[in-house]
């Protein structure tokens, strides 16, 4: 399992191996100065954070780096510490979507991307098309979900309904018996659930611009 520091190495390597401090690094990424600052890296409670999948996508096209050129970065790991994920051809997220019987997307045609190893043999990605996902996911996007993974929040996560409505949302709050859902598309609106009516909530952990 990937973990906090493993990452924010990598992130500071990366920098290093550009001749950049990490504020160097996020503004060549086009974000705040400040995103990779130590104080970004835990909460108030000093909890550590993760960075944003977005945040790390656009360092990797900021820097012309490739995912495993970035694998190869994380602590004592070696490089090709990789598997192949697979990924729907065609998924439909938003109010519209839909997963078949075996909590995969309907869609069309199959490929594979190589991702570290996340010890989830459930992980799989799904390919965005259309704007249900937008302005945050665009049509083309890989998003890389994992069933097995912890739920915070604040996380962004992808959920089933128990009629089979699939959603891209990020969580605000879980209880036992509810479920609030912020919305990704500004055109959605929060959504609240009871948990009877969920069927399964899996977390986003990476999308690949």
């Amino acid at each position: 399992m990937l973990k906090h520091a493993e990452i924010w190495r990598a992130i500071d390597r990366l920098a290093a191996k550009h001749g950049l401090s990490a504020s160097g690094l996020a503004r060549r990424a086009g974000l705040d100065a400040t995103s990779f600052n130590k104080s970004k890296r835990t909460t108030r409670e000093g909890k550590s954070r993760w960075p944003t999948t977005e945040s790390l996508a656009k360092v990797l096209t900021g820097t012309g780096e490739s995912m495993a050129g970035f694998v190869a970065l994380l602590g004592n790991r070696p490089a090709g510490l990789m598997r192949r994920l697979p990924v729907i051809g065609y998924a439909q997220a938003g109010a519209a979507g839909f997963f078949d019987d075996a909590g995969y997307p309907v869609g069309r045609g199959w490929e594979d991307i190589d991702f570290p190893d996340l010890r989830d043999p459930a992980a799989y990605a799904l390919e965005v098309s259309g704007d249900s996902m937008a302005p945050v996911y665009r049509d083309g996007d890989k998003i890389v979900v994992s069933p097995a993974a912890d739920l915070r929040r604040g996380d962004r996560v992808v959920v089933k309904t128990r009629k089979g409505e699939v959603m891209a949302k990020q969580l605000l709050r879980q209880t036992a018996q509810k479920l609030e859902l912020g919305s990704i598309n500004p055109r959605h609106p929060t959504r609240i659930l009871d948990m009877a009516e969920v069927r399964w909530i899996a977390r986003i952990l990476w999308v690949s611009q």
